[in-house]
């Protein structure tokens, strides 16, 4: 279980799924829900901090090497394109709803790039990335939690 446990944090804070590939993982590997929601969004709600202080320190130290300057705009002008115009207009609910809509290309690594981009104030993008990840962990796991529940159910019969 610990191991499960492990790959459910791993997952949850890779930017390749995010709690909403850590969440399923878990539920699916018989973990319990409540647990597998914990992990995944505890780990998930870890990326703002770890992400923005990655950003923060390689953009000093790297901004003057091209190919850092090209992704850094790369993935800026993607997560513009994404977030866009909503979360300028609509700041902490705008980012609040693009990390909870549990898309690809949505999610807390983009929603941290967004509110650098967008000059959110730390403490209230923290904030709304946590609330976007708590929420749509809260879907992960109860969609996944009952429709493992009726596979099972109608496996049974």
């Amino acid at each position: 279980m610990f191991e499960t446990l492990l790959y459910t944090f791993l997952l949850s804070i890779s930017p390749f799924g995010e709690a909403r590939a850590g969440i399923p993982y878990a539920i699916l590997n018989n973990v319990h829900f409540i647990l597998a929601f914990l992990v995944g969004t505890i780990a998930n709600t870890l990326v703002f901090p770890l992400f923005m202080w990655l950003i923060d320190t390689f953009s000093q130290r790297f901004w003057p090497f091209r190919m850092y300057k090209r992704g850094v705009v790369f993935l800026s002008k993607r997560a513009k394109k994404m977030a866009g115009k909503d979360l300028q207009k609509h700041g902490f609910w705008g980012l609040m709803v693009f990390v909870m809509i549990p898309l690809p290309g949505t999610g807390a690594y983009m929603g941290t790039i967004a509110a650098s981009i967008f000059k959110i104030e730390r403490k209230r993008a923290f904030l709304a990335i946590s609330i976007g990840v708590l929420i749509s962990s809260i879907f992960m796991a109860l969609a996944t939690h009952f429709g493992h529940m009726g596979v099972t159910q109608l496996s049974s019969n």
